[in-house]
């Protein structure tokens, strides 16, 4: 049995689930079962990139290893999974639509993974894109991914694996989180707050599609610029349905809140005031 497990997080580029993730497993900074270090490549993926943070998180001596990144199968992630999979340890990969195509090619070489189809890319143009609106994208894509179930999905996952770990029984995630998946965890109480969450997940998947259109395939500045646009616009309009399912449950006392406990313990509660069991 281990008591406290190491966990390393390498943080490649980024996608809205970066963010999040060490601190859906450690909310309130309190649980005494797993110790954290966090390395990150900053908004670059090349390959000298990826390579100087993967051997960095190594001399942690992880017990476990989670690698984040937009589109694993490019060649920055790609190198890093090279050197992570030298070091033996459990390894989960986590990322956005694009990196399911490589699902079974990590499952045979031993790797986890959990791939989020609503993580969906920004609107990347100079004459679009600047800080405080890749800032409000962020923002409306975490609103997305929390009230629609994926953040759930993401951190129950990750906890598995860490309880593997503990007990000695291994578990890594294998997990495409679709609309379905996402909202079936997010347990919603009132169906017309379900489908918000629906709808929510499915504008903000097809987002993706628009951004890529708009910063690869379309060449002329008059086209592409309203197109990016239109994609900020439609994750901007999920996170408000996400606002409005949210309402509805807090207005029916029906939010389900699972905090974690001291040893990592998922607690769980639907009431604001009742005690979480």
């Amino acid at each position: 049995m281990v008591e406290k497990v190491r966990i390393g997080l390498v943080k490649l580029g980024n996608i809205g689930t970066s963010a999040m993730l060490d601190l859906m497993l450690d909310e309130r900074a309190e649980r005494e079962d797993i110790d954290f270090r966090v390395v990150a490549s900053g908004p670059k993926i090349t390959e000298e990139d990826c390579e100087g943070v993967s051997e960095k998180i190594l001399e942690f001596n992880p017990e476990l290893i989670i690698a984040i990144s937009p589109n694993p199968a490019l060649p920055g992630p790609s190198k890093a999974r090279e050197i992570l999979k030298k070091s033996g340890k459990p390894c989960v990969i986590i990322g956005d639509a694009p990196g399911a195509k490589i699902a079974g090619e990590l499952e045979k070489a031993g790797f986890g993974y959990i791939f989020v189809e609503a993580d969906s890319m920004l609107g990347a143009r100079r004459e679009f894109l600047d800080p405080i609106e890749m800032s409000l994208f962020n923002a409306d894509v975490i609103k997305v991914l929390s009230v629609t179930g994926a953040f759930r999905v993401i951190f129950e996952e990750t906890d598995k694996a860490i309880e593997g770990i503990k007990s000695g029984k291994s578990y890594l995630p294998r997990v495409i989180v679709n609309r379905d998946k996402a909202v079936g965890a997010a347990k919603f109480g009132n169906p017309y707050a379900r489908a918000k969450a629906m709808a929510a997940f499915e504008i903000a998947k097809k987002v993706s599609g628009v951004s890529a259109e708009g910063c690869f395939k379309v060449k002329e500045r008059e086209k592409y610029i309203p197109i990016v646009a239109a994609a900020h616009e439609m994750m901007s309009a999920a996170a408000k349905l996400c606002d409005e399912a949210r309402e509805i449950e807090k207005s029916e006392d029906s939010v389900l809140r699972r905090p974690h406990g001291r040893m990592g313990e998922r607690l769980s509660k639907k009431k604001l005031m009742e005690i979480e069991k």
